[in-house]
């Protein structure tokens, strides 16, 4: 028994739900996975909080068509079309993604697209080689904490060198003094 169009129209409204909160979306040819398998790689994605979406291409296409972001998905629906929408930490998802395909080697990547761009292989693999958020954080404190501790050195060393130097002048004045006369005994004898 078919689906009824008032069941078609909430499978939309909820895939356009889905996509407004999603910042990437991955389309990958499920062919030949299992229910076990799905089931499997949906767990992995849940971690990352990204959502796995089996809808078919016809509904998926009609939820982007008037939406300029996610317009670009059209290049990509064909066949036994999965959805892989992910919110947050991108490069998390895609690699969840990566290791289930390594896995079982059953699906195949055929684009993405993210803020009205379609992504291929390439552009989708230098996204998981960014820092995650944490890295960046991380990254962003340890600048921030290394000018005043730049500072403080820079401060500490002023003083510390100008004590040397003035410590310095009476013996180089006395130096100074000593070669004087003695080049003055050396012309007077």
């Amino acid at each position: 028994m078919g689906r009824t169009l008032e069941n078609k129209q909430e499978i939309v409204a909820e895939l356009k739900e889905q996509l407004s909160s999603a910042q990437l979306a991955l389309v990958i040819d499920y062919k030949g996975l299992t229910v076990a398998e799905i089931a499997d790689l949906r767990g992995r994605l849940r971690e990352s909080g990204a959502v796995c979406k089996i809808t078919k291409n016809t509904l998926m296409r009609i939820a982007t068509e008037e939406d300029e972001t996610w317009k670009p998905m059209g290049e990509f629906l064909q066949g036994t079309s999965a959805f892989l929408l992910l919110k947050d930490d991108l490069g998390k998802g895609i690699k969840a993604y990566q290791a289930f395909q390594k896995d079982t080697k059953k699906t195949e990547l055929r684009g993405g697209v993210m803020e009205g761009r379609a992504l291929n292989e390439a552009d989708i693999k230098a996204i998981t080689e960014l820092p995650t958020k944490e890295e960046l954080i991380a990254r962003i404190a340890g600048a921030i904490n290394a000018v005043p501790t730049k500072l403080a050195v820079g401060t500490k060393a002023v003083p510390t060198k100008l004590a040397v130097g003035i410590k310095e002048v009476p013996n180089s004045l006395v130096r100074a003094i000593n070669a004087v006369a003695q080049k003055e005994d050396a012309d007077a004898a």
